[in-house]
Order: structure tokens, then C-alpha cells, then sequence
């Protein structure tokens, strides 16, 4: 288990970097940490994706929260050590277009 209060290097996985970076953006600029939904909304997943993920931060000790209270959420990592954070990737979004006579004059000239 690596804890990051310990250690003078916590190691961390790209994707938990990159969690940690916007648990930190955040939090200076909204000068409040985010809400589960903030960190959903950002990387576009499900809650129970982003619910795991703080736990398991939590759990390796690169994160602090307290239980019941909104957020809570600390980084225990120096922001030294944080990655850049990388903007969202892009998700596929299907559209599908119907195509309709309905509102649409066809001149024939």
C-alpha cells in the first residue's frame, strides 16, 4: 500500500494522476473541493466508476475524506507531484437525423 503522507514519491497510476490534478484545479479555483457529480461531469463517467476511484485513492492514501460531510475531498499529495491535468477526452456522441417532409418546401425550378 503506498501512502503519500509517508512517502516522498507516492506513486500513482496516469488516470489517478489525472484525478488528483482536477481534485486540485478545482479546489483552487472554485475554492471549495468538487462534489462526486464535478468529477462525473468532468471525466464523463458513471457514478459508480468515480465512486471506486475515490476509494481506492482514498485507500492508498492520496486522498482524505470525511464520511457524511459534502465536499471533503483533500489531496495528501505535494501538487508538486501532480501531473498536468489534460483536458477531457472527447466521447463518440451518435446523432441520428430523420429525415422529414414536414415544415420543408421543395421548389422544383
Amino acid at each position: 500500500m503506498n501512502r503519500a503522507t509517508g512517502d516522498s514519491h507516492p506513486t500513482f497510476t496516469p488516470r489517478q494522476g489525472q484525478y488528483l490534478a482536477f481534485i486540485h484545479a478545482y479546489t483552487l479555483v472554485n475554492e471549495r473541493p468538487p462534489a462526486q457529480a464535478d468529477i462525473q461531469r468532468f471525466f464523463r463517467l458513471t457514478p459508480p466508476s468515480v465512486y471506486q476511484m475515490l476509494l481506492t485513492l482514498e485507500r492508498e492514501g492520496l486522498i482524505s475524506r470525511r464520511a457524511g460531510v459534502p465536499r471533503s475531498i483533500a489531496v495528501l499529495v505535494d501538487r508538486a507531484l501532480l501531473p498536468a491535468l489534460q483536458p477531457a477526452s472527447p466521447q463518440p456522441v451518435k446523432i441520428t437525423v430523420q429525415p422529414t417532409s414536414a415544415g420543408f418546401a421543395h421548389h422544383n425550378e
